[in-house]
């Protein structure tokens, strides 16, 4: 099935529009969400957990279809259906799992070295070379013949990017990068971030929930609410200016405010039988 033509402007790559998910009909995790990521930029999504900041990276990699709208890349509806332009697709997206998703029965280098054996014919030596300078990019060369097992938390992640980099992708995605992180593993992942995205001209994506980190590098922002839709969207400037009161109440962490502790349910006397 061939894809539908783009109206949105050529420094747009990837545009969700005006897209509606649920994994079931019993609760609607994006709700009518409109956003747009620019080419070679770094972009945050912002929001609590549960609020469909990951399923927004699952729609762009089309692992699920909308339920309603539609979600574009490079001008193309992305459409989980079609197998060959998924493929290719996916061949130009970097993935960056939350926790880091490698091979433990696989050494640092062979981690890395996977997606060079599994999407292209090039030579052992071609494949050594590149595995060899992505991980000098991240930091971890030396580490390159140790099993997971035998790295830190930090470095895995590290070793993460360098494979989310090695087929040299037009798009990252990056997927709560600062998590478990202590604060200078932090610093060093944010710092690789912006480094990768400025010397690659990659378009990177960033989910997340930590604000100041993540304003610290990107361009752009998008804060979701918790009921899916997009609260606001700006420069870190702008959103840390801004004073619509679950803007600020989650750039500032307060406790109180728009965003309840508890999760819609019934009261309590009644939930236990309790007579009033």
């Amino acid at each position: 099935m061939p894809s539908d033509p783009s109206p949105v402007n050529s420094d747009t790559l990837i545009e969700i529009d005006h897209v509606t998910f649920g994994y079931d009909a019993s609760r609607t995790i994006l709700n009518d969400v409109s956003l747009s990521f620019a080419r070679g930029k770094v972009t945050a999504i912002l929001g609590g957990s549960g609020c469909g900041k990951t399923t927004l990276l699952r729609l762009i990699g089309g692992v699920h279809a909308a339920t309603k709208g539609t979600v574009r890349f490079d001008g193309e509806v992305v459409d989980p259906r079609n197998a060959e332009a998924l493929f290719k697709l996916r061949r130009r997206l970097g993935m960056l799992f939350q926790f880091g998703a490698l091979f433990t029965d696989l050494t640092v280098f062979e981690n890395v070295a996977f997606p060079l054996r599994e999407h292209t014919a090039l030579s052992d030596e071609m494949i050594r070379d590149i595995v060899l300078m992505k991980l000098n990019a991240v930091g971890l060369r030396g580490a390159a013949p140790l099993r997971i097992s035998q790295v830190s938390g930090g470095m895995a992640r590290r070793v993460a990017l360098a494979r989310a980099i090695s087929l040299d992708p037009e798009v990252i995605m990056y997927d709560e990068p600062f998590a478990g992180l202590d604060p200078i593993s932090m610093g060093v992942a944010a710092n690789l971030i912006r480094t990768l995205n400025d010397t690659t001209g990659a378009t990177s994506l960033m989910v997340s929930h930590d604000v100041q980190e993540c304003f610290a590098i990107c361009d752009h922002a998008y804060l979701l609410s918790s009921q899916g839709r997009v609260v606001a969207h700006g420069t870190p400037a702008e959103l840390n200016a801004s004073e619509h009161p679950e803007v600020r109440q989650f750039i500032r962490g307060e406790p109180d405010g728009p965003v309840r502790f508890h999760y819609p349910a019934k009261p309590l006397a009644e939930e236990l039988g309790l007579r009033a």
